[in-house]
């Protein structure tokens, strides 16, 4: 496994151990002349899994409703999504192309041998030298998560000199919060492992996710962080990681269950999904923090998390709270914060709208920020991106999103 250069800056020395010989830790297939990635696929092959990924997504769709059941207020939901989702359309129908049919795209690479053990890899063009990389774990309130979720971002990040690798994972009833976190976990390890055959800089790894996302991520860091204080064997260190970004994240699951209730993710299908009420304290990151020793906190990276003032779907005090934790524990954290911002503003709505996204901005900067040369490819000198949806559409969207 290759290292970052001196990950004793904020430790000692890991107790790293291979992956298993016999994991699917190779590239598996995408466009010509990215080293050891394989052969560039078919029209064909590439409208076959373009069926596949909407027959899943439809049945993905079919499973909440079945594990919420169909009343009155979920037909309104539902209803409010589809409204939301043609609005939107022409910015999705643009960036299903690119997903499906962009040779920048690498699609389905298995990482681990469990159900959902795939990741999307958006490649930079520029592969002059190795690129950074962001571990993107998406969201979807734990039961239709999908890495097509983030097509969008890894757009942008791609474009700006950076490769994201969008990790699915198991999502309830196929799985549990322990399940995700695990495949979280192993989707990590398996980048750390082969992202260097992609074109990607080993020594320049990010983690982030949004929503449930963001919360299964961090729980995959801070239990990282565990293990490797206390010594245990483990596939990947948390010195590997650079910076950790949570983006519109809950973190105290035990302060959520009413809220999330009241929103409509009934209690009794929540608690199912977190193992039941007494895991709670376990899957909760903020709660965790509070506990964790000098060792593990020392092993953390800078924690930066992004909300939006007006999301209602998680309130912004969730990351306001975890960042002061964190810093009282001995943490480097920080808070971003967009006044007004929903849930799906920050991911979704202002990306759409093209020109300088503010998310992408932020996280651009950080990720650039010891590297003058990419400020200025990338940040200075790069063209605006387009606009996807007319204005109006957007607008209206924002309205009726049931987010």
């Amino acid at each position: 496994m290759q290292q970052p250069a001196s990950p004793a800056s904020r430790s000692g020395t890991p107790r790293l151990r291979r992956r298993d010989s016999s994991a699917p830790n190779t590239p598996r297939a995408g466009p010509c002349g990215l080293g050891g990635v394989g052969r560039r696929t078919t029209f064909r092959e590439d409208v076959g899994h373009a069926a596949a990924e909407t027959y899943l997504v439809t049945r993905l769709t079919f499973i909440l409703l079945r594990s919420l059941g169909v009343g009155s207020r979920w037909i309104c939901q539902l209803l409010a999504l589809l409204i939301y989702a043609v609005l939107l359309m022409p910015g999705f129908i643009r960036v299903g192309y690119y997903y499906f049919f962009s040779s920048q795209v690498l699609r389905s690479i298995v990482y681990g041998d469990q159900p959902r053990n795939r990741l999307d890899m958006y490649i930079p063009t520029d592969r002059s030298k190795p690129n950074p990389v962001v571990v993107f774990v998406t969201g979807g309130a734990w039961i239709i998560g999908y890495k097509a979720w983030g097509a969008l971002l890894g757009r942008r990040l791609a474009e700006r000199g950076i490769i994201v690798a969008c990790v699915d994972y198991r999502n309830f009833p196929q799985g549990t919060i322990s399940d995700m976190v695990s495949d979280a976990s192993e989707a990590i390890s398996f980048i750390c492992d082969t992202v260097a055959s992609y074109g990607g800089d080993p020594n320049q790894i990010y983690l982030m996710g949004q929503s449930a996302g963001a919360h299964i991520a961090a729980c995959a860091l801070l239990e990282q962080a565990i293990k490797e204080s206390q010594g245990e064997e483990i596939y990947w260190s948390v010195t590997q990681i650079k910076s950790y970004f949570g983006l519109s994240g809950g973190y105290n699951m035990q302060n959520l269950v009413d809220h999330f209730h009241k929103r409509g993710l009934y209690r009794s299908i929540f608690l199912s999904i977190m193992e039941g009420r007494r895991s709670l304290p376990q899957f909760s990151p903020e709660i965790i923090a509070k506990k964790l020793t000098h060792g593990a906190i020392a092993l953390l990276p800078e924690i930066v998390l992004f909300h939006g003032t007006g999301d209602y779907s998680i309130p912004s005090s969730a990351s306001k709270i975890f960042a002061d934790v964190l810093k009282k524990a001995g943490a480097k954290a920080k808070v971003q914060l967009y006044r007004g911002k929903t849930h799906t503003d920050v991911f979704v709505q202002d990306p759409l709208r093209g020109g300088k996204d503010p998310l992408v901005e932020d996280v651009v900067s950080i990720i650039h920020a010891d590297d003058a040369d990419a400020r200025h490819k990338y940040d200075d000198s790069a063209p605006s991106p387009e606009r996807l949806v007319s204005e109006w559409r957007i607008m209206l969207a924002r309205q009726i999103s049931p987010f």
